[in-house]
């Protein structure tokens, strides 16, 4: 896959992601078709234009942890944004088997029911 498509395929499963609903930076590259691809992940999200209004606050790192830095502008729209959305973040982390997104096979290829 050349890297146009790539970045295609991370913003589509990524707008796909559900309010509410969280997705680690792995599970959105092997959703993507990019198994091992989670740094590429967080470079799509950094070259995503503004127009496509990405929710990139709803992928998280491994684990369930908030990826940015702590303390910092990002950090802090990240969690107001998921906490804004129902999401429980306790100490820079979401607990995944409460939040994490788990799409099946249509509603990735047809969107969210």
């Amino acid at each position: 896959m050349d890297g146009n498509a790539a970045m295609d395929s991370i913003w589509r499963v990524v707008a796909a992601i559900p309010a509410g609903r969280v997705c680690t930076y792995g599970e959105v590259a092997k959703l993507a078709g990019l198994p091992r691809g989670a740094r590429q992940v967080g470079r799509a999200l950094g070259k995503a234009p503004a127009s496509r209004q990405l929710p990139w606050y709803r992928v998280i790192a491994a684990g369930g942890r908030i990826a940015l830095p702590k303390g910092s502008a990002g950090y802090r729209a990240q969690v107001s944004k998921l906490r804004a959305e129902g999401v429980v973040v306790s100490n820079g982390r979401v607990r995944l088997p409460d939040f994490q997104w788990s799409p099946d096979l249509d509603e990735l290829i047809w969107g969210p029911p």
